[in-house]
């Protein structure tokens, strides 16, 4: 083979590659460092935490693997949450914790504990407004790459049966009214879970063994009702 003859080959190998390019992958969201996975950072208390349930059947475990599995490159959710804790135990953790501030997804569910131990809403307003603060600084002041959890209906578990269903309906109605109204007041993307835990009821296999939580089944009804939403927060 001579020289122009190497040439030539070559000149047809460049061209067929520039016709036939290679699919570019799917798009990601703004990306946090050189390993091209978005950061996601989940906040909250027991339902967070997922008390009760394996690691993977965390509701947060199990829209990151949602997203991932429609071509969106999330990493597992870092969690800060712990059972029992109300708006401002949760807000001391998070200063404990120390966490850099640079996410690109992040979750608040929290308030079903303020309401558990009788605090007034009034507080639950301050606190939550607060929470929501911290939560677009941890999106880089991105308010758009934030999302908010309703406060799940604890009444309808085992353990509530012998409480006052209606009552603990409606003290968890107002928690979400307020949590709905700060959320639109602060332009942050508001997700009502609360009638699909409600569904529940009555039936054991959306319950935990403690028969309080919610069971990975349930967890995986809120993850699937977030997924569309969330996915579109990523898109801005």
């Amino acid at each position: 083979m001579n020289f122009n003859t190497s040439i030539v080959i070559l000149s047809l190998c460049f061209l067929a590659c520039v016709a036939e390019p290679t699919p570019a992958p799917p798009p990601v969201p703004e990306l946090n460092d050189s390993t091209g996975v978005a950061r996601f950072l989940s906040l909250g208390d027991s339902y967070t935490i997922g008390e009760s349930v394996p690691e993977n059947d965390r509701w947060s475990v199990q829209l990151a693997a949602l997203l991932r599995k429609d071509g969106i490159n999330v990493a597992p959710p870092e969690i800060i949450a712990r059972t029992g804790w109300t708006t401002a135990e949760l807000a001391s953790a998070i200063e404990q914790a120390n966490k850099p501030r640079h996410y690109q997804l992040v979750s608040l569910l929290i308030g079903v504990n303020n309401q558990y131990r009788g605090q007034s809403t009034e507080r639950f307003r301050t606190e939550f407004k607060e929470l929501l603060t911290t939560s677009i600084a941890f999106a880089q002041g991105r308010k758009q790459r934030v999302f908010v959890l309703s406060i799940p209906d604890w009444g309808v578990s085992p353990f509530g049966a012998n409480s006052d269903r209606a009552k603990i309906a409606r003290d968890i109605d107002a928690f979400n009214a307020v949590a709905k109204e700060e959320c639109e007041a602060a332009g942050v993307l508001f997700i009502d879970i609360t009638p699909l835990s409600r569904s529940g009821l009555n039936q054991a296999d959306m319950f935990a063994s403690d028969g309080l939580h919610f069971s990975g089944k349930m967890y995986g009804l809120w993850a699937r009702e977030a997924l569309p939403a969330v996915k579109a927060l990523l898109s801005k």
